[in-house]
C-alpha cells in the first residue's frame, strides 16, 4: 500500500464514478479530460487496484472500484466538513461564493452590491449565476439565494422578501385581439416553475413562439415585440419597450430565500455578505414587487 493518499486523488475517482465518463467528470471538475484520466491512473497505480473498466463511451466501476466507493464518500464528507469549518473560523477577509439565479444576480444583486462596495473591503465576491440549485453540503457556494424555500435537510434558511412576476408585452400588442396573442416562456428544466405554469394556463391553446431558460433573452424578445412574457418586476422596471398586461391572478409572488450551511453561517465574511444582501433586498423591495 502507498505511504499516503491525497484527497485530490480520491476526488477525481469520485467524479468519474458519479458521472460515468471522463468528459462528464472533466466538466464537473472544470479540467481537461486528459487530466482526469491521468489522475485516476495515478491513483490506481498507487493503491494497486483497477478502479474502472475503460469502455468506448464510458468508464464503468470495477467490483473493486464499487467496494471502495462508500469509504471514498466518507472521506469526501470529512474533507468538505473541514473546508466548511475552516471558513467558519476565518476573518472578514477572503472569498465568499454567492449562488443566485442569473438575471437576479446580474440585474439586481450586482449593481446594488457594487454601489456599496466600501462596506465589504477585503472580500472577494465570487458570484455564481446559475439556474440550478447549488449544493451547499458540497460547498459549491457559501450563500445561496433562491426563489423557493429549501427542502434539503440540514441547511439554515431565512426568508428575505418577495419577488413579483407580471405579464409584459411590447405596446403594439395592446392593439392586437387577445385571441391572436403569442407567448414567450421557459424551456426545460424551468417549465414547472409557478410563473411558467400560470402563463401556460393563461395562454391555453394560443402558441408559444419562443422558449428559453434565459430571462434576459425573454425580456429582449418581449421588448422586440415577439410576444407576451412573464417577467420579474425588477427586470421590466424602467423599460419603456414594455407595458404591463393586467390579468386575473397577477402579480404572482415568489419568495426570496437566503440559504447557508450551518457550518459556515458564523463565518464573519459570510455573515457580512448575507446581512448586506438581506438589507439590500429590504431596501429595494419596491423594485422587486
Amino acid at each position: 500500500m502507498p505511504q499516503a493518499l491525497a484527497w485530490d486523488d480520491i476526488r477525481f475517482y469520485l467524479a468519474v464514478a458519479r458521472e460515468g465518463s471522463l468528459s462528464g467528470a472533466a466538466r464537473l471538475l472544470d479540467v481537461e479530460h486528459s487530466t482526469v484520466a491521468r489522475r485516476v491512473a495515478a491513483l490506481e497505480g498507487r493503491i494497486g487496484v483497477r478502479l474502472f473498466d475503460r469502455l468506448p463511451r464510458s468508464w464503468a466501476l470495477t467490483a473493486e472500484g464499487e467496494a471502495l466507493l462508500i469509504a471514498a464518500k466518507r472521506i469526501e464528507n470529512e474533507a468538505l466538513a473541514f473546508s466548511r469549518g475552516a471558513a467558519a473560523t476565518s476573518t472578514e477577509h477572503g472569498t465568499v461564493r454567492v449562488s443566485a439565479p442569473p438575471a437576479f444576480a446580474s440585474h439586481f444583486l450586482m449593481p446594488h452590491l457594487a454601489a456599496c462596495s466600501t462596506r465589504w473591503p477585503g472580500i472577494t465576491l465570487d458570484l455564481v449565476s446559475e439556474v440550478r440549485t447549488a449544493n451547499l453540503h458540497r460547498r459549491e457556494a457559501d450563500l445561496s439565494l433562491r426563489f423557493m424555500r429549501p427542502t434539503e435537510p440540514g441547511l439554515a434558511a431565512r426568508k428575505l422578501g418577495e419577488l413579483n412576476f407580471r405579464l409584459y408585452a411590447a405596446p403594439a400588442w395592446l392593439d392586437i385581439p387577445e385571441a391572436d396573442w403569442r407567448f414567450l416562456g421557459y424551456g426545460e428544466p424551468l417549465d414547472q416553475v409557478p410563473h411558467q405554469q400560470w402563463l401556460s394556463g393563461f395562454a391555453g391553446a394560443r402558441p408559444f413562439v419562443l422558449r428559453s431558460n434565459d430571462l434576459n433573452a425573454l425580456r429582449q424578445a418581449c421588448g422586440a415585440g415577439l410576444g407576451l412574457a412573464m417577467l420579474p418586476a425588477f427586470l421590466a422596471h424602467g423599460d419603456n419597450t414594455l407595458v404591463e398586461i393586467p390579468a386575473t391572478g397577477l402579480p404572482l409572488a415568489r419568495e426570496i430565500w437566503s440559504v447557508v450551511h450551518p457550518d459556515v453561517r458564523h463565518s464573519p465574511r459570510v455573515r457580512l455578505i448575507a446581512g448586506l444582501v438581506a438589507e439590500l433586498i429590504h431596501l429595494h423591495a419596491a423594485a422587486l414587487t
